[in-house]
């Protein structure tokens, strides 16, 4: 019953963040407030709670990078491929040998293993955290592709990593580590690919027979992630590749288009919160795990030699500062080097892109649960080396980089603009008009095969005509861009449309809630009505 009543008390807490970060009157992001709200709990409820590290990790990671996976676009992956694993694996890289030998040096108590894991956990970022400090300065949607590409990579390389310099500390051997990261690298992305096309088709096949339960498909979905990371742990593989593979090898399944319209909405939904969710109560966790670790901090400053605790404060601001130096100098020759590849003129990344990528370098909810996940002793049965101060490193460089992007973020990125793309509209103009080409050609052929009583009456040509002038005007709106000022005429006119439809939706449903509140509506029609203007208005507003 006591987990009961924590889990729900933890629940509570993510909602009363969300609506304390709506409310307050200056743009705080999300993750602090969470952070805040977490420590409150720490302070004045006795909760504390004490996490296996083994199932946080299970219960955490899996979904979330599986959804990192899923969501991540594939086209703008693969357009800024080099610069993303540039930044994914190379700078990984870069940070666990460079922030390993210095967090070695600045806390000599520290073995060079443990220095190693903690400077991998440190290493990936956090795309939501970005996404919430951003809300009201937009990142440009180029940069944020490259940082989610990275962020969904980064996070696997890093953890792998820390994975193994944990499990390392009783010796380090770069051989063996060599060996180990590409056994578990290529394993985890093929068991994670492999189970995630096997159990989609084998779905597929049967809603295809026997028709499709949405409810199922959902809670499949659900379960695919835990799947694949618990059979890739098994084989001795990485179970956060396989996490990610399973999500990019979901994303490719969706491609065949076999899902009915309703489950993918209902399962946007479910997936949305439990993003929100797993998110929030790792924030949550990290505030209420703040008291405890303050209270300790004396004793953790001695074990490592130290007498006064603002030595805590001083160790968490340098490892912070060589966090974010580090990545500077290594997205500044990442971009050059882009640069130099591209252009056969060489021009200088600006310093204000720089800096932005640089600080978009937020550690969060990876990190907060990788660093949990170190083991409370060693095979052993000895206490596990500078766990207490790696755990309070690691809380100090989230919160710090968290309120470091919060307020110098949107600074540089107000008034940024990179060159405009219109790739992207053009791809979207062809798509609608193919996608109305084939509306109509569809159109055509029911007017052939329906009845003929239907069209004596003529009905069919009064529907098949009002259903197709729609199809026509997006056509003619498509396929005539190239001037400027009619282009922007055109997207006004498209906007004025879809805000008058929004109105009119908006107007409907409060009528049918009239009607309800009346009692001249049933519940259940009154329910299919509002979902069909609920579906038209997330349509529109979209």
């Amino acid at each position: 019953m006591e987990a009961v009543t924590t889990a729900l008390v933890l629940l509570l807490a993510v909602v009363a963040s969300g609506i304390l970060a709506r409310i307050l009157p200056v743009a705080v992001p999300r993750p602090l407030v969470q952070i805040a709200v977490g420590g409150l709990l720490g302070l004045f409820v006795e909760l504390r709670v004490l996490l296996d590290p083994e199932l946080f990790f299970v219960l955490f990671l899996p979904p979330l990078l599986f959804l990192d996976g899923w969501r991540i676009p594939r086209d703008e992956m693969l357009r800024d491929w080099t610069t993303i694993l540039e930044l994914a694996l190379g700078l990984v890289v870069f940070t666990v040998v460079g922030m390993g030998f210095f967090i070695h040096w600045l806390i000599p108590a520290v073995p060079l293993a443990v220095a190693f894991a903690l400077a991998a956990i440190l290493s990936p970022t956090d795309p939501i955290a970005v996404s919430a400090i951003a809300q009201r300065t937009p990142i440009p949607r180029r940069m944020l592709h490259i940082i989610e590409g990275e962020s969904l990579l980064n996070d696997a390389s890093g953890l792998v990593c820390f994975r193994f310099a944990a499990a390392m500390t009783g010796g380090f051997s770069l051989a063996e580590a060599s060996l180990s990261f590409v056994w578990l690298a290529l394993g985890g992305l093929a068991v994670g690919f492999l189970l995630t096309l096997a159990v989609t088709r084998t779905k597929d096949w049967i809603s295809d027979r026997f028709g499709e339960d949405s409810g199922s498909q959902i809670l499949i979905t659900l379960l695919i992630p835990f799947g694949a990371y618990l059979l890739a742990e098994h084989l001795g593989c990485s179970g956060i590749l396989a996490a990610v593979s399973a999500g990019i090898g979901m994303s490719r399944a969706e491609a065949r288009g076999l899902v009915m319209a309703q489950t993918r909405v209902s399962r946007t939904n479910v997936w949305n919160a439990l993003q929100y969710t797993l998110n929030g109560i790792i924030f949550v966790l990290l505030g209420e795990q703040l008291p405890f670790i303050l209270s300790s901090a004396a004793e953790t400053v001695r074990a490592v030699g130290e007498q006064e605790p603002w030595w805590l404060a001083v160790y968490v601001v340098l490892i912070t500062a060589g966090l974010a130096v580090l990545r500077f100098v290594w997205v500044f020759v990442s971009l050059e080097l882009t640069l130099l590849r591209r252009r056969s003129r060489h021009v200088s990344p600006g310093w204000r892109i720089v800096a932005a990528m640089s600080l978009s370098g937020v550690r969060g909810a990876v990190t907060l649960a990788g660093v949990l996940t170190l083991p409370l002793a060693l095979p052993d049965g000895s206490p596990f080396p500078a766990r207490e101060l790696a755990i309070f490193i690691a809380m100090g460089v989230i919160i710090l980089s968290l309120l470091a992007a919060s307020i110098a973020l949107p600074i540089f990125l107000k008034g940024l603009r990179l060159p405009p793309e219109t790739a992207h509209a053009a791809e979207e103009d062809k798509a609608r008009v193919a996608a109305a080409e084939a509306a109509l050609s569809a159109i055509e052929s029911f007017q052939r095969e329906s009845g003929e009583e239907a069209r004596r009456a003529g009905l069919l040509d009064a529907a098949a005509s009002r259903t197709g002038d729609l199809y026509r005007r997006r056509i003619e709106r498509r396929s005539h861009r190239g001037d400027g000022e009619a282009d922007a005429e055109a997207r006004l006119g498209e906007r004025i449309e879809a805000e008058m439809r929004l109105a009119a939706l908006k107007a409907e449903r409060a009528a049918l809630f009239r009607m309800v509140r009346r009692g001249e509506l049933g519940s259940e029609t009154a329910r299919k009505l509002i979902r069909e203007l609920d579906l038209l208005e997330t349509r529109y507003g979209g």
